[in-house]
């Protein structure tokens, strides 16, 4: 009678281990998971004409800031400003096809950043074509994804005049990326006369394309051309830095956005690397 009562017990409790094993995960509990955790938003410009947009995805972080040909406003993307098309339209076409071409978690190591933005190139250059109100359109993208892998690293990929930063902890900001800025009086012309890099700019696009390796309380900071303009990129440097998180730091952004008041769109996207 003990030899059964006993066999009922341990089949009990391997039945209650097996149904414990395939519920839900405990309330609280951490789960080690490397990730982006990140805060952004836009600081509207002043001039009405709303031109950025941006995307954030656990690991994934894209800013574009949009316009179309036929204008130019002191270096800046600029829009026709009559077309059905506005502005910030032009950059969620690029922000979408940055979603709809992005690789599976699973193969994010071996992301063709270059092959990436060379697909977003075509499905705004295409956009392009087959709407006549969309003739023109052309866009700024700054687009990173985390590969979490045993060395975790953020791969990156930069067309315009935005700019990604990278902030390691207890260290000086460093940018990663060079602008492709509209200097002279000609929409779209680069100063040393190299093709223009542009979404959406017929033929070819030549974005600038790395990577750089993250430990955990890294920062990584994306922002367009209206914020490097409204603040400054040494006063970025400052406010970048380590210690308030990144809700905090980006309250401290807008908060002197708001002293300045910039015309154009000024977009902030900030993010700290976690493994918690």
């Amino acid at each position: 009678m003990t030899f059964i009562v006993i066999a009922i017990l341990i089949t009990c409790l391997s039945v209650m281990a097996i149904r414990g094993q395939r519920g839900t995960w405990p309330p609280g509990m951490p789960v080690a998971r490397p990730r982006l955790s990140a805060v952004g938003g836009t600081y509207e410009g002043s001039h009405g004409r709303p031109s950025d947009a941006y995307v954030i995805q656990e690991r994934l972080i894209a800013t574009a800031s949009g316009g179309q040909l036929g204008g130019h406003d002191g270096g800046q993307l600029a829009g026709r400003g009559g077309g059905q098309l506005g502005d910030v339209s032009a950059a969620a076409v690029a922000l979408g096809a940055v979603v709809a071409a992005r690789p599976r978690y699973g193969a994010a190591r071996k992301v063709d950043m270059n092959g990436w933005a060379q697909a977003v190139h075509h499905s705004v250059h295409t956009a392009a074509q087959l709407d006549p109100d969309t003739s023109g359109l052309v866009n700024t993208l700054d687009l990173i994804i985390l590969d979490a892998a045993d060395s975790p690293c953020l791969r990156f990929a930069h067309v315009g005049n935005g700019a990604i930063w990278h902030c390691p902890k207890s260290a000086r900001p460093q940018p990663l990326t060079t602008s492709h800025s509209f200097e002279d009086g000609s929409p779209y012309s680069l100063e040393d006369g190299s093709p223009p890099r542009g979404l959406g700019l017929a033929p070819a696009l030549s974005p600038q394309v790395g990577s750089v390796s993250l430990r955990p309380g890294d920062r990584v900071v994306i922002i367009t051309n209206g914020a490097i303009r409204a603040l400054g990129a040494s006063r970025m440097t400052e406010l970048f830095a380590g210690g308030p998180s990144p809700a905090a730091c980006l309250d401290r952004v807008f908060d002197e956005m708001a002293a300045v008041e910039p015309k154009d769109d000024a977009t902030v996207v900030i993010a700290d690397f976690v493994t918690t």
